[in-house]
């Protein structure tokens, strides 16, 4: 499973990137996506790479995230109870444990919003004009995306 956070803005861009980033539900900077590890997926991300920082996420991370920024339907929080009732898990951990493990779905739940609104990290980005190989923040980051989601829960 991955996680997509746009880092970017969208201002004097290509329409097919707009139009690639809109599929991803991509809509603002700061916003985070998870997105299974399939053939069409990965071609989206290829083609928005300067605009988007990727890996593989945790299921300690993604916990956290849908404690701090998981919303319901009428930004409501997603609370332990809500999963408890609503799925098969016992808990935010274990459905967290399960989306990371490619065996679950947000979708799974209802009405979570598809869409986890960060905060900007913490001490900033690196550079939003660069990539991780060279010292920024864009693109492919592998684990290390871990990282920058925890500064911006």
């Amino acid at each position: 499973m991955y996680a997509v956070v746009q880092v970017r803005g969208t201002v004097k861009t290509r329409r097919e990137i707009k139009d690639t980033l809109k599929m991803l539900r991509l809509h603002h900077i700061n916003h985070c996506v998870l997105i299974p590890d399939t053939p069409a997926y990965i071609g989206m991300i290829r083609k928005v790479k300067d605009y988007i920082a990727y890996g593989e996420v945790n299921a300690k991370i993604l916990e956290e995230l849908l404690v701090n920024r998981g919303r319901l339907v009428g930004d409501i929080r997603l609370t332990d109870e809500y999963v408890r009732e609503n799925t098969q898990y016992n808990g935010i951990s274990d459905f967290a444990a399960a989306v990371a493990g490619g065996e679950a779905r947000l979708t799974d739940v209802p009405g979570l919003k598809p869409v986890l609104r960060l905060h900007p990290p913490r001490k900033g980005h690196k550079t939003t004009k660069r990539t991780v190989q060279q010292g920024g923040s864009l693109g492919y980051h592998g684990e290390n995306i871990n990282d920058l989601l925890y500064k911006m829960r």
